[in-house]
């Protein structure tokens, strides 16, 4: 995955509104934000912030339902089953638009099905270990887990899903052996890493910082280019001895393909708006997320080359559905 700045991305010139649209103005009723994950955590309040921005500036609510399962597909197969009008419209991850439909047996077209609005941002991940580990580095945890393997337990939100592939990535880059224990999200995920059920999660960068607070949980890499301001002193795998090594969680909003141009537009325009009131930026880096505003061709091409990054890793690696 290519590097994503800080700074706002600002794509293309917002285009005028179609002449249907002149005529109706949107919304005309409640929009539904389907979010394929469960409450609470980092992303269900990005998505009910900007839910909120929405609300007051165009006039209709905008509710975010939780419909998780089937690592986002349930939620996809909804929004792509229904009409295209701007009623119904999606924030999804790469873990469901880019890994999901290599795992998964698809009711719909994972590209054509959708109508991309943009990419809203993104957060690097985070390898943490239980304060019970006797690793204070990346190379001494390498040298444990090459001593016993499959003796070190990861947790992931669950099979497919981005804390799940970071750390098979991690397996294949090192030639180590995990195992692996699936959760019913990431918060569960967390909490065992925090009970010292398991030994390393690769968490995003708010729940890391949650969980370093609790003082059982210890960061040893991050999984972005650079080292961050909100974790000093620690390296990137990258410098740790994995050269190359990126993986993150990248969100994008979605709406049935056939949705008028004026709508995406429209939704575009004011979620590039919201992102970039200066109070909401200094709360997206604070918890760890990089502010992005794409073009539906950036996107595409973004989705493109995680499906074809993953879909190799998911490959090699032999991975399925349990």
């Amino acid at each position: 995955m290519r590097r994503l700045p800080r700074r706002l991305l600002l794509g293309a010139a917002v285009l005028s509104a179609a002449p249907a649209l002149a005529q109706e103005a949107w919304p005309q009723r409640a929009v539904t934000l389907l979010l394929p994950l469960a409450p609470g955590g980092s992303t269900d309040t990005l998505v009910r912030a900007l839910a909120q921005h929405l609300t007051g500036v165009l006039g209709q609510a905008f509710v975010v339902e939780n419909r998780p399962g089937a690592g986002g597909t349930i939620a996809h197969a909804q929004v792509a089953r229904a009409r295209p009008d701007g009623a119904t419209l999606l924030v999804s991850t790469n873990s469901s638009f880019a890994i999901a439909p290599h795992l998964y047996q698809l009711t719909y077209d994972p590209v054509a099905a959708f109508a991309p609005i943009s990419l809203i941002a993104a957060t690097w991940q985070t390898l943490c270990v239980h304060r019970s580990v006797l690793a204070q580095d990346v190379a001494s945890l390498l040298a444990l887990a090459r001593a016993r393997p499959d003796s070190l337990a990861f947790s992931s939100a669950g099979v497919g899903f981005s804390s799940h592939l970071a750390a098979e990535l991690f397996m294949a880059t090192t030639g180590v052996s995990l195992l692996h224990v699936p959760y019913r999200g990431g918060g569960p995920a967390a909490q065992a890493l925090i009970a010292g059920e398991v030994q390393i999660n690769f968490a995003d960068t708010t729940t890391a910082q949650t969980m370093e607070r609790t003082g059982n949980v210890r960061i040893l890499a991050l999984t972005g280019p650079e080292p961050s301001p909100l974790f000093p002193g620690i390296p990137t795998l990258d410098a740790s001895g994995l050269p190359g090594f990126r993986s993150a969680t990248s969100y994008a909003l979605l709406a049935p393909a056939g949705t008028p141009v004026a709508i995406l537009e429209r939704m575009r325009t004011e979620t590039l708006a919201w992102m970039r009131l200066p109070e909401r930026q200094d709360w997206l880096i604070a918890n760890g997320f990089d502010v992005i505003g794409s073009t539906v061709e950036e996107f595409r091409r973004a989705q493109a080359a995680e499906m074809a990054m993953w879909g190799e890793l998911i490959r090699t690696r032999g991975i399925r559905i349990p």
